[in-house]
């Protein structure tokens, strides 16, 4: 039943994932153009080089909060990865559990009887 539970998370966040491809890539180009018009205004030397970066920097920081909804994105991707992880976790420990090997049922008692 967990699993089924881990796999509709996981599917529905890869599906968001992939409805937001578009707008994570533009968020990340047009990112990383804010970033590099930033540091040419700050290298900017006379006044008027300072307002035309400025000028250039606002119309790109537009540009990259149209495509906020890309962080719906990033959160289904790590949403993802945790299921991931679990899935993982989950099968791992089914396979400890079913092992024949009598140390590790000793082990598993032991810490059992630990508890109480």
């Amino acid at each position: 039943m967990k699993k089924v539970g881990l796999f509709l998370i996981g599917a529905t966040a890869a599906i968001v994932l992939v409805s937001q491809l578009g707008p994570l890539v533009g968020l990340i180009i047009s990112g990383v153009l804010l970033y590099l018009v930033f540091k040419q205004f700050l290298k900017a030397g006379n006044t008027g080089a300072k307002v035309g970066w400025g000028a250039l920097g606002i119309i790109l920081l537009c540009i990259t909060a149209s495509n906020l909804p890309a962080i719906l994105g990033l959160a289904a991707a790590y949403i993802l990865l945790l299921v991931f992880k679990k899935w993982k976790k989950s099968s791992n420990t089914e396979e400890m559990n079913t092992s024949d090997d009598p140390f590790q049922n000793f082990e598993k008692q032991w810490s059992e009887l630990n508890k109480n």
